[in-house]
């Protein structure tokens, strides 16, 4: 039998997971995760406030349930499992890692408090473990949040809702707390290039026109000329049709602004007094690029949260990209026996569901190229994790944590979220036998 670990147990490595089932009826497939939960960006990344894109998950719990194994709590690099003990372990090893790193926003300034990434910000309002105690600052009225797609959308959205909004979510307990003392009522939404040039969708974009106590506001000058709109793909005309409608409706006195701010260029972060001050400058377009006027203003406010992209994690041994923010390969390849799918493999690019053609490539080249051999699997890879006192998290571990978050919502949050990796491993243990693997 080919035994087959995937690290990483978001999107990519299920749909890799699944496809390998498919193709190869029978293969012993281990999807191995740092975390003690899976699901990845679907658990700790997709809004809380997005349930209909979390329910995919279902699908995912269908591989494992058909008899995938998930070995969470397992930390591969140097506190945990080298690669080079994977690829002894494991005829072929798939890395999944996605991006979970922010880009740097490269400016003065950006190590401040209160200048967040948003792979942190999303984490601590998802609860994830590594962000539970974040320090969010929502003492000021201004906010700046740095991007021009998604997930700046979904940062601005989640911090204009009210709790009465978020109630039907799965937002932690913590951050639906801290936001609903928050005095944020200016929220800035900054890109350097024009209307044109944003990655917004549409879906994303209608909804902040319905928010309850919130307002996008667009300066008509920032629109280019109504003419150019044809020329469009369907998606970007509807979210320019959005905009307009901004741009054209009268103030209705809500007390939270969404400002756009087309056409600027975040140059530094100063302090000012107890709060922080963003410097930018006005940008012009030249073609599609975006190029500095010299005007500057600045923008007082006590959150800054950068969204302009995400980096993969380095594995110690395996050769990384560090221009392009992910690992080094050749078209899935990186050496005999080990591959790479996902953002791991372009970079942070697409929806969730770009990762299922990657994950049928990657499961058709190791049908084709790895035969079995003598690899001791997962049998060995726990047996090195008994040997070194980690506790992996099972299924039914997992289905144990999942079961207490589920009893201990209140209606309608579909979860009350464990945020600390020792709850969660609590969790795991008290739920059924095969919970964690014993010491």
């Amino acid at each position: 039998m080919l035994h087959v670990a995937i690290v990483g147990a978001g999107p990519a490595g299920f749909y890799t997971a699944e496809a390998l089932a498919k193709r190869l009826g029978t293969v012993a497939i281990d999807i191995i995760d740092r975390l003690p939960t899976p699901y990845g960006l679907i658990r700790a990344g997709v809004a809380p406030d997005h349930q209909s894109i979390k329910a995919v998950d279902r699908r995912y719990q269908a591989v494992l349930a058909g008899g995938v194994r998930f070995v969470g709590n397992v930390e591969i690099g140097e506190d945990g499992v080298s690669i080079g003990e994977l690829t002894g372990l494991y005829d072929a090893v798939v890395l999944a890692t996605g991006a979970p790193r922010d880009r740097p926003l490269g400016i003065p300034g950006e190590d401040l408090p209160g200048v967040l990434g948003s792979a942190a910000f999303v984490g601590w309002y998802n609860g994830h473990p590594d962000f539970a105690d974040l320090d969010v600052p929502l003492g000021q009225a201004g906010a700046c949040v740095i991007g021009n797609g998604n997930v700046a959308i979904d940062v601005a959205r989640l911090l204009a809702k009210t709790s009465t909004e978020l109630a039907a979510s799965d937002i932690a307990r913590h951050a639906r707390t801290a936001l609903a003392a928050s005095a944020v009522r200016d929220i800035h939404l900054i890109g350097r290039r024009g209307p044109y040039q944003a990655s917004f969708t549409p879906k994303e974009m209608g909804e902040l026109g319905l928010l309850e106590r919130a307002q996008p506001k667009v300066d008509a000058a920032d629109l280019p000329d109504a003419a150019g709109d044809a020329a469009l793909d369907p998606g970007l005309r509807k979210v320019v049709g959005h905009l307009r409608s901004f741009a054209a409706a009268p103030w209705a006195g809500k007390p939270i602004a969404i400002d756009f701010d087309f056409l600027t260029r975040p140059v530094a972060i100063e302090r000012h007094g107890d709060a922080l001050r963003l410097i930018v400058e006005a940008t012009r377009l030249d073609g599609d690029v975006a190029v500095g006027t010299g005007t500057m203003r600045s923008i007082d406010c006590g959150l800054i949260v950068g969204c302009i992209g995400y980096r993969t994690a380095e594995i110690p041994g395996v050769p990384f990209d560090t221009a392009r923010g992910r690992f080094v390969n050749d078209n899935g390849h990186i050496a005999p026996g080990l591959y790479v799918t996902g953002w791991a493999r372009r970079g942070p690019s697409g929806t969730i569901g770009t990762n299922r053609p990657d994950g049928g490539e990657v499961a058709e080249e190791i049908a084709t190229e790895i035969s079995p051999g003598s690899r001791a699997g997962g049998g060995g890879l726990d047996a090195l994790l008994a040997a070194r006192a980690i506790r992996p998290v099972t299924f039914a571990g997992w289905q144990a944590i999942d079961a207490a978050e589920i009893a201990a919502a209140t209606h309608p949050a579909p979860r009350d979220k464990h945020v600390t990796r020792a709850a969660l491993l609590a969790a795991a243990d008290g739920g059924c036998a095969g919970g964690t693997t014993p010491l």
